[in-house]
């Protein structure tokens, strides 16, 4: 029996225990439930709030954004209507140049109108001089062949000498006539294109050259770099292509070379060696490098600086480089790179006054001379060398026209090339632009005065302004007041086919007779 009971016992126990941590563990889930879904609603809180501060961020970006968006469309717009603006000004300047060539056309028609009846009135007279002319021939043959020594033939002959006198001094005055009428328009519509320019563009007369000489501080300086046994000075001439000259002059070092650019890279060189006092090979392959970097940026900037300066717009950065370099080229002592942004000026002016593309005639004028940055390094002439340039970076037909023509070998095919050809001249002959040496200068002048003492009837000729007009004193008996107009046009012919010489040459012809006695 007591084992019976002791098994219901335990048995109802363990049902007690069993329901009792059933009871325990739901009231332990619930408490988890409560928890969880405590946290969950904190979750969804915090959610929702940041929810909440990312939209108003969002929207406050958009905000900004939207102000921003609608500050630069202002800003376009502004910028928009300045470029209509200028357009609109550069259209009412056009329509006010091609007024003014309307009103030239107009004036050369009313002058054509008024030579023609010149012309008309001379044909008149000339034919009334051609019929007085017959009925005088006519009464001559009656009195030669009344007279019995004068055979036909002779008499003849005699007429059309008499004739041809007469007519070669009609036709020598008919030309004089003409030629001044011609000399004076286009002298005066020349000067004023030319006056105007000159006057809009003004340049310094004096001229950049290559250095090619060091200062020292003292003479002790030259044996620091010619250095020992000659090691520094031959590390100077092997890394930079020149030729060191130090001799008996006194706190100076002399730079020999052909390219003007090593002279620089070697000039920089040693002036920052002297300045720092370390003199060794390894400190001048440091500092040979760097001033060949300085060189580099240097030419980049001076071209960059011509570009802007003539206001030309883009160009290749190679061209650019190129422009560079001329700054270190001279030309019968003038700066090429001076010379080519003076010549863009003048070129401008000018292509402004007849009514031509003024950039497209700045850009010519200055890349006409491109070709000398390299014409030390490359076979040809520096006007092929530039063609070649101009046609590998696609610069325009007149760019590459002007660059063939502006030196006058080629003709030029374009009005921009006539402009840059005139603009070079202007810049080369303006007094003193440029040097030349001493035996071509009288070389020159001589040919001048042989061309002009060539002609029959001249005396003496004189070769004054520096070769800028020669003076040619003519026989009165033999030259007369027309016939020395003539003379003069037939030495300038001769002078343009026979010498090369820069600007322009005059040439007047002196015809006097002189009356002279001795009161006793």
């Amino acid at each position: 029996m007591e084992p019976l009971v002791l098994i219901i016992s335990g048995l109802l126990l363990l049902t007690i225990g069993i329901v009792a941590g059933v009871v325990i563990r739901a009231v332990v889930v619930e408490q988890g439930f409560e928890k969880s879904r405590e946290q969950a609603k904190k979750i969804v809180d915090e959610a929702v709030k940041s929810s909440e501060q990312a939209k108003k961020q969002t929207l406050l970006e958009t905000k900004q954004e939207i102000h921003n968006l609608r500050l630069d469309l202002d800003k376009e717009i502004k910028e928009r209507k300045n470029e209509i603006s200028n357009q609109e000004s550069k259209l009412i300047q056009r329509e006010q140049v091609l007024d003014n060539r309307s009103q030239n056309f107009d004036k050369r028609e009313q002058n054509l109108d008024r030579k023609e009846e010149a012309l008309e009135q001379r044909k008149k007279a000339l034919e009334d001089k051609d019929s007085k002319l017959e009925s005088l021939i006519e009464e001559q043959n009656q009195r030669l062949q009344e007279i019995a020594q004068t055979s036909v033939e002779e008499a003849r002959e005699l007429i059309f000498n008499r004739v041809e006198e007469e007519m070669t001094h009609e036709i020598a005055q008919y030309i004089k006539d003409e030629e001044e009428t011609a000399k004076h328009e286009a002298d005066k519509k020349a000067k004023d294109i030319l006056a105007l320019a000159l006057q809009k563009y003004a340049q310094d007369v004096t001229s950049e050259r290559t250095v090619s000489v060091v200062n020292l501080p003292n003479d002790d300086m030259k044996g620091r770099i010619i250095g020992r046994e000659g090691r520094n000075i031959r590390t100077i001439e092997a890394l930079t292509g020149v030729d060191l000259i130090i001799d008996d002059t006194p706190e100076a070092v002399v730079l020999s070379g052909f390219d003007p650019i090593r002279r620089e890279i070697a000039k920089r060189a040693i002036e920052t060696l002297v300045s720092d006092g370390r003199i060794h090979p390894g400190r001048i392959e440091e500092v040979v490098e760097k001033s060949r970097e300085e060189i580099d940026r240097f030419i980049r900037d001076k071209g960059e600086e011509a570009v802007f300066e003539v206001g030309i717009g883009k160009v290749h950065p190679d061209l650019v480089k190129l422009l560079g370099r001329l700054h270190f080229r001279t030309s019968y002592g003038q700066n090429v790179l001076r010379h080519s942004v003076e010549c863009a000026f003048l070129a401008g002016k000018m292509a402004v006054e007849i009514g031509e593309d003024e950039i497209l005639a700045r850009r010519a004028a200055l890349i006409h001379d491109i070709g000398k940055a390299v014409d030390h390094e490359i076979e040809g002439s520096h006007v092929e060398i530039g063609v070649n340039i101009a046609n590998r970076y696609k610069e325009p037909l007149a760019v590459i026209d002007a660059i063939k023509s502006h030196h006058g070998e080629v003709e030029a095919k374009t009005v921009i090339g006539v402009l840059v050809a005139a603009a070079d001249a202007l810049s080369a002959a303006r007094p003193g632009a440029r040097s030349e040496s001493l035996d071509s200068y009288i070389k020159r002048l001589e040919q001048l005065e042989t061309i002009s003492t060539d002609f029959p009837g001249v005396d003496q000729a004189y070769a004054i302004q520096a070769g800028r007009e020669v003076r040619v004193l003519v026989k009165p008996d033999q030259i007369d007041d027309v016939l020395a107009h003539k003379l003069a046009r037939d030495i300038k012919q001769k002078i343009e086919e026979e010498l090369s010489y820069p600007g322009t040459i005059k040439v007047t012809v002196i015809r006097e007779t002189r009356a002279q006695d001795v009161a006793k």
